[in-house]
């Protein structure tokens, strides 16, 4: 296999890919915010939650369900500033796998990264943070 990077593009290439997989596996997991509510456990992130307040109409109480999972939609999302995290969030990780993803290609296939495609990605690696 050729590659089209140095030694320090290839070391750049794999750290860009375990950087860009942690910060997605930390935008999905539902552990930002710890706490306790009605006695139990609950913790949110700004794309899922877990153990949370459900109103139950038919008892006129609320009930906490005891499982992880996404809002049901992105109104459901606590607060606007929540949103805007969610999003600008997500687009980072998309941009930050994008770029890894591209310089992994390049440990394999020769010419596929030269010095100024290698500038460009390094400016969206560090828009996508």
């Amino acid at each position: 296999m050729a590659s089209s990077l140095t030694c320090t593009g290839v070391v750049w290439a794999f750290l860009s890919f375990l950087c860009a997989a942690a910060s997605c596996v930390g935008f999905f997991m539902p552990y930002w915010l710890l706490g306790s509510q009605l006695e139990k456990s609950v913790s949110f992130g700004t794309f899922r939650r877990c153990s949370y307040p459900v109103r139950d109409e038919s008892r006129q109480t609320t009930v906490m369900v005891e499982q992880c999972g996404r809002y049901a939609s992105f109104q459901a999302i606590p607060s606007t500033e929540w949103r805007i995290c969610t999003v600008v969030t997500g687009l980072g990780c998309g941009l930050l796998l994008l770029v890894a993803l591209t310089a992994l290609m390049g440990c394999c296939v020769s010419e596929l990264i030269s010095r100024t495609v290698g500038r460009v990605a390094g400016g969206i690696q560090f828009l996508g943070g």
